[in-house]
C-alpha cells in the first residue's frame, strides 16, 4: 500500500488535470541541514526570491545567485537560537533534506495543506468507512461485566473458543454494551455485559470498529496506520481532491482587469472553474464512498445479538 508521501502525490497528480500552471522545479545538489541559510540548486534559472518547497518544509528566499546556482534564506536570525525565520515558514517544520531532493518554487499545493486534505477526509470518511480490531479477555464465571478498549466504537461480533479439539469459535449471541459505563470500575468508559452461558476459563474475542487513525509521518503506511481496507485508498484520494479543487479559483484573484479576465476565459479558466472541478471531484467521492461503505457492510455485518 502506499505510504503518506505517495498518497500525497497521488491527490497531486489528480488535481494537475485541473490547472493550466506547471510549478517550476528544480533539486538540490548538496544536503541541507534544519539550520542551512545557503541552499545550493541544480538550476537557479527556474527559481527566483519567494517561497520555496522542500519535501514537506516551505522556506522563503530572500535573494538567489544564479551564477553559482545558490538561494539564500531571508528572515532575521531568532536570537535565542540559531534558526532562521525564513526556515520551516508558514507552520511547516525546519528539517535536513538529501541532496537530490525536488526543489519547487510557489508550489500550486504545498504539501503540507495536501496531507493535511488527505487526513481531514480520513477522518470524514466515519462512520460509513472504520478500522476494525479484535480484543481478547478470559472469561470468569463470577463476573458479569468486563472492560472494553477505549477505542472502541461498535462491537461486530463476539465469540468464544469452544472446548476440544475442534477449534470451533461458537457465537455469543446474548450481551450489552455500556458507552458510558463508570470509569472508576472500568477506566476505558465502556463495557460489556455477558448472558450467555459459556464456560469458564474459555477465551473471550471481540470483533470491534473504531475511527481510522490519520497519517503523520512520511513514510507511513496508508492500510497498516489508519485501518482501512486497500481498496479504499481512492476514496480518500478524491476527498482530499475535492477540498484543494475550491482554491483554483483564489489564485486566480490576481487579473486585475476586463482584459486580463477575457484572456482567463480564453484558455479556459472562467471564474467558478475550481468550484465546478470541486463539485465533480465531491461528486465522485460521494459515488465512491458509498460503494465502499457497501463493500464494509456486506464484509462485517454486525451479527444479531440479544441485549438486557
Amino acid at each position: 500500500m502506499p505510504t503518506f508521501n505517495q498518497l500525497a502525490d497521488e491527490v497531486t497528480r489528480k488535481l494537475s488535470g485541473f490547472t493550466l500552471r506547471q510549478d517550476r522545479q528544480t533539486h538540490l545538489t548538496t544536503d541541507v541541514t534544519a539550520s542551512t541559510g545557503t541552499i545550493t540548486i541544480a538550476d537557479a534559472a527556474n527559481i527566483s526570491a519567494g517561497i520555496i518547497q522542500i519535501d514537506d518544509e516551505l522556506i522563503y528566499i530572500d535573494s538567489f545567485d544564479r551564477a553559482n546556482q545558490k538561494l539564500t534564506v531571508g528572515g532575521y536570525v531568532d536570537t535565542s537560537s540559531t534558526n532562521l525565520y525564513g526556515r520551516g515558514y508558514n507552520g511547516t517544520t525546519a528539517s535536513s533534506h538529501k541532496k537530490g531532493t525536488k526543489v519547487i518554487l510557489s508550489p500550486t499545493y504545498t504539501m503540507v495543506d495536501v496531507k493535511s486534505a488527505i487526513n481531514e477526509t480520513i477522518h470524514a470518511v466515519y462512520p460509513e468507512l472504520y478500522a476494525t480490531d479484535q480484543y481478547s479477555f478470559t472469561y470468569r464465571p463470577a463476573q458479569l461485566t468486563y472492560e472494553l478498549p477505549t477505542d472502541l466504537r461498535k462491537i461486530i461480533a463476539i465469540s468464544y473458543q469452544s472446548i476440544g479439539p475442534s477449534k470451533q469459535w461458537m457465537p455469543i449471541r446474548s450481551y450489552r454494551i455500556d458507552t458510558a459505563a463508570d470509569r472508576t470500575a472500568f477506566p476505558s468508559g465502556k463495557t460489556v455485559s455477558l448472558y450467555s452461558g459459556i464456560v469458564a476459563g474459555r477465551t473471550i474475542n471481540v470483533h470491534y470498529s473504531k475511527i481510522p487513525s490519520v497519517l503523520e509521518n512520511g513514510n507511513d503506511d496508508f492500510e497498516y496506520t489508519t485501518g482501512l481496507s486497500p481498496s479504499s485508498k481512492d476514496v480518500i484520494i478524491l476527498g482530499a481532491a475535492a477540498k484543494l479543487a475550491a482554491f483554483i479559483d483564489p489564485g486566480r484573484l490576481t487579473f486585475g482587469s476586463a482584459e486580463a479576465d477575457q484572456q482567463s476565459q480564453i484558455a479556459g479558466r472562467a471564474y467558478g472553474a475550481g468550484t465546478s472541478a470541486s463539485k465533480y471531484l465531491y461528486a465522485l467521492y460521494q459515488q465512491r464512498l458509498q460503494e465502499e461503505a457497501q463493500r464494509y457492510q456486506d464484509e462485517n455485518n454486525t451479527r444479531i445479538h440479544y441485549s438486557l
